[in-house]
Formats: structure tokens, sequence, C-alpha cells
């Protein structure tokens, strides 16, 4: 999700399971591949790597640049085994997301479309995840 033009870079990064419909949230600093790169290496450090295995098994992005180097995004930050295998939807084919896209919507509540990402703390994005 990013804010609206002419405001800060900062977007944020959704990653929603699909049957608990657990939401992780994390604000990056602008949307660019390394930025994603970096917060799901942090999320896996966080979760520890087979916590990230059992829960996200599989990552479906959309066609944006950010989600270009899958190579980077499947590798664990433990090792040289895979944390996770990354599809891509259709492009225009947002239904093939849609738990991810019902999550931003309930996001877009607290944040709405056109605000600046960047003056939100990572304690009012916490709490919006939680």
């Amino acid at each position: 999700m990013v804010g609206g033009k002419g405001t800060g870079s900062a977007a944020l990064l959704t990653l929603v399971e699909r049957k608990s419909r657990k939401l992780i949230i994390r604000k990056i600093k602008d949307k660019t591949q390394a930025a994603v790169s970096r917060a799901i290496n942090g999320i896996e450090r966080s979760m520890g790597k087979e916590a990230f295995n059992v829960v996200f098994k599989s990552i479906t992005a959309d066609n944006g640049s950010e989600f270009l180097d899958y190579a980077a995004l499947e590798a664990s930050v433990f090792g040289s085994s895979a944390r996770t295998h990354l599809y891509y939807a259709h492009p225009y084919s947002s239904w093939e997301r849609g738990s991810n896209e019902n999550a931003n919507r309930m996001i877009r509540r607290f944040i709405p479309k056109g605000s600046d990402i960047t003056k939100y703390t990572r304690t009012a994005i916490q709490e919006i995840e939680n």
C-alpha cells in the first residue's frame, strides 16, 4: 500500500495468511525490491524459520516492480533452503489475492487513501495490525 501523490515515499507491506487470516503489516521506507526483501527477512527473523515456513508456505504477490527479485524473496536468511514459494497474480486480477485486498480495505479505514504513510509510527501501525 502506498500513500498519496506528493507525500512521503514510505509504503506498507501487508502479508495475510490465508487460513487463519493473520495479518502482518510492516512499514517500509520506499517501494523498492530491497525494502520489501529487508521487511520479509525481518519477519522471518522475528518469527523463526520453522514458524515462518508453517505460516507462509507461499506468498502471492501482485506484479509490482518491488516483487521482481523472486530469488531474494524465496531464499531464507537462515541458510540455503527456500523459506517460501512466490507466486504472481495475473495482471488486473485482484481477486486472486482476495484475502490481501480485503485486509488492505480494512487498513484504509485507519489510513485513508492519499494519506502520508511516513507520518504513522510503528506503534500506530502495530495497533492497526492488532
